[in-house]
């Protein structure tokens, strides 16, 4: 029996220390006090001789707890009373030591250690409906700050393995520059109102940090830590991959980097523990995983876990392939260089946006129709069916403008389209390299797949690369994609080459030409962006030589495209008079807030981003794209001045031709247009109230087939 009893006191000891101390404490403590009430009681001398046994421990108690209440024993502290009163003091300046000593000390060693474990996330939490990021990389800070502009998400909860502090840093100083920029913006629409109407209109429209954000430190692999984030009860969760250290050197950065090309086994690691907890009985229903992906080994795991794991109407499992995604993004911005802000203001929460909704209607003519005579507040853009399900997606400031149905039919103007448009040859010169040159390619070759050629047997993309020797024969000198009609090798300090290379393109086309700048995203953190802008000099220095030369020369023929991969570069490239600064990481971050908010919106991500692998005209074509076309081509005779909602309406009416088959119309929707100033009009809001008068040198936005 007291070998046992040893047992037990041994584990619980090496258990939780705390709580045997606690016990030997208290056990102490309440043999103290009956010992001591029972010495008093005994020695109570004349005049206190029915001093009891309880009356004995409640004035033990009372002078442990104040020594003055000595008194209330010995009333007289004389020489007959001088052992009780000795034993009073003793019984005082023990019970200070074990009693209030010992409990305030343990107590107040719980409360730290208690704020100590909650710093460090080992408390459970009890949430519901939050937002989950798991890992932390350079596309994480961008996903936090565009949930600002969200209306459904307002709990954020982030599981990092190290490095709790600085991420908290990150995140309070881009949310702070965030919300002072938008009330900065707010102010500067105050100005020439009165004091007292300017600070009303200030507070009215103030900018407000809703988020509350909750960063955990831990193992991402633990379910006890996954549980105690309650990702069971998350609206959804956000697997990030992971990145190479740039703190590295260039030569580990290397190393690692051609291991991760190869497959990131901790992305699935972490799949599987959270698809183990979301697929389960306990989990909320129509959770949404998201997973980024950058290798095919990675997606091909992904792939088999969700034939596994997937649960319908629980757990959506999301896979989101970041190169792939990210090398469409950077093909596109090169052909179309003002997609770039169009994407920026469409894909997140801010401003005119994408949303998807249920909808009965499977017909997506009849759709788009029947939502132009009775909406003037969203753009109707197409249908689409997933697992048996029918969604609608539309262009609008928010999904709430979807209800905006008003009484009065609305009709067109007449409008008169160019049925024999074709995109005009594109020019592009791509300086320097990075992670995604692959895909980049793979999305001018699907480009290429729709449009095809034109009247002639000639290509519709001529493309330049200029890269390190090292660079362009890992891509094989771009062998494999025959509109690279050149390929040069420069190092970046090789400006005579760079740039007499650069000129001779341009003396051979006097057209329009995009110069799309690469940034190396494997490099070791000093040399972050440092490629892009020597590149940036050389092209600018190449304008203005060529200005000086030709006061009337068009700087606009030449569409800068520079990428960035630290956000704290963006000012300084703009002060280059660059107006496509691309920060690419943040179109991923854009777009995976808001997969983890709407439904069934990647698979329009996706027909937006890929070009047609059609054959041809004649076969019609499998998605619809964001085209930015010259008004003067696009329109047979620019239309009249008018609002928005007819010149869209009229648009619509022109391009939809009754005796062509459903599968092969080109419905042309207009979401807005470009200025020649490159300003970017939009048009989101009340469409009536919005004036629109084309001009020849303007641009259309136009969500169509072809």
């Amino acid at each position: 029996m007291f070998r046992k009893i040893r047992e037990w006191f041994s584990i619980r000891l090496a258990k939780n220390p705390g709580q045997i101390v606690l016990l030997s404490i208290l056990l102490f403590n309440i043999a103290f006090f009956f010992l001591s009430a029972f010495i008093i009681s005994k020695m109570s001398l004349s005049g206190t001789e029915e001093l009891g046994f309880l009356e004995s421990a409640f004035y033990t108690i009372s002078m442990i707890l104040d020594a003055g209440c000595i008194s209330y024993v010995v009333a007289d502290i004389g020489p007959q009373n001088a052992a009780i009163a000795i034993v009073c003091l003793l019984i005082v300046i023990i019970g200070m030591i074990s009693f209030t000593g010992a409990v305030i000390g343990y107590v107040t060693n719980y409360i730290s250690s208690f704020i100590e474990d909650s710093n460090a996330g080992n408390h459970r939490l009890i949430m519901s409906d939050h937002f989950v990021i798991l890992n932390w990389n350079s596309r994480a800070l961008e996903i936090v700050n565009d949930l600002l502009y969200s209306e459904n998400i307002s709990k954020v909860v982030v599981l990092v393995g190290s490095g709790k502090a600085e991420v908290e840093k990150q995140i309070e100083e881009r949310l702070h520059e965030t919300v002072k920029r938008e009330n900065d913006k707010i102010f500067e629409k105050s100005i020439g109102k009165s004091f007292l109407a300017r600070k009303w209109y200030c507070m009215r429209h103030k900018f407000k940090n809703n988020l509350t954000i909750i960063v955990r430190e831990g193992d991402v692999f633990s379910s006890k830590q996954l549980f105690d984030i309650s990702l069971h009860h998350a609206s959804s969760v956000v697997i990030l991959g992971e990145e190479m250290n740039n703190s590295l050197c260039k030569y580990a950065v290397n190393e690692k980097a051609d291991k991760y090309d190869k497959g990131n086994s901790l992305t699935i690691k972490t799949l599987m523990q959270v698809s183990d907890i979301t697929s389960a009985s306990y989990s909320n229903d129509n959770q949404r995983i998201i997973v980024e992906v950058t290798d095919d080994w990675t997606w091909n795991l992904v792939q088999k876990i969700i034939r596994s794991k997937q649960v319908d109407g629980k757990c959506n499992i999301v896979p989101v392939r970041v190169n792939q995604i990210l090398g469409k993004l950077m093909a596109q911005f090169s052909l179309m260089p003002e997609l770039n802000s169009i994407y920026n203001e469409l894909l997140s929460n801010k401003g005119a946006t994408f949303y998807s909704s249920h909808c009965d209607e499977s017909n997506e003519l009849s759709y788009v129709e029947a939502s132009l005579k009775s909406n003037t507040h969203v753009i109707p853009l197409t249908v689409q069916s997933e697992d048996g399900k029918n969604y609608c997606y539309y262009m609008a400031l928010n999904d709430k403008d979807l209800e905006k149905i008003g009484s009065e039919k609305r009709t067109g103007i007449p409008v008169r389209l160019n049925k024999d448009f074709w995109l005009e040859k594109k020019k592009i010169i791509i300086l320097g390299h990075n992670s995604k040159c692959h895909e980049i390619m793979d999305g001018f070759a699907a480009f290429l797949s729709e449009w095809g050629y034109k009247d002639s047997d000639e290509l519709l993309l001529n493309i330049v690369v200029i890269d390190d020797e090292k660079s362009l024969e890992k891509m094989n000198f771009y062998k494999e994609y025959p509109f690279v009609i050149k390929t040069v090798a420069a190092e970046i300090f090789e400006k005579d080459l760079i740039c007499n290379s650069i000129n001779e393109f341009l003396e051979l086309n006097a057209e329009d030409v995009s110069v799309l700048i690469l940034s190396d995203d494997l490099v070791p953190e000093d040399e972050i962006d440092a490629g892009m802008f020597a590149n940036l000099v050389y092209v600018q220095d190449i304008i203005r030589d060529k200005v000086e030369a030709n006061p009337e020369f068009d700087v606009g023929s030449i569409d800068v495209i520079a990428e960035i991969n630290d956000p704290k570069h963006h000012d300084v490239v703009s002060s280059y008079s660059v107006k496509n600064v691309v920060i690419s990481n943040r179109f991923i971050s854009k777009m995976i807030t808001q997969i983890g908010e709407k439904d069934a919106i990647f698979d329009f991500y996706q027909d937006i981003l890929d070009y047609d692998s059609a054959s041809g005209k004649s076969d019609g074509y499998e998605s619809k794209e964001v085209y930015v076309k010259k008004a003067k081509d696009f329109f047979a005779g620019l239309p009249a001045a008018c609002t928005a909602d007819k010149l869209i309406r009229g648009v619509f009416d022109a391009s939809y031709d009754p005796d062509v088959a459903p599968g092969k119309q080109n419905i042309s929707i207009l979401l807005g247009i470009v200025k020649q100033d490159g300003e970017i009009l939009l048009f989101s809001g009340d469409q009536t109230a919005i004036d629109v008068k084309v001009e020849p040198s303007d641009k259309v936005i136009v969500f169509s087939n072809h």
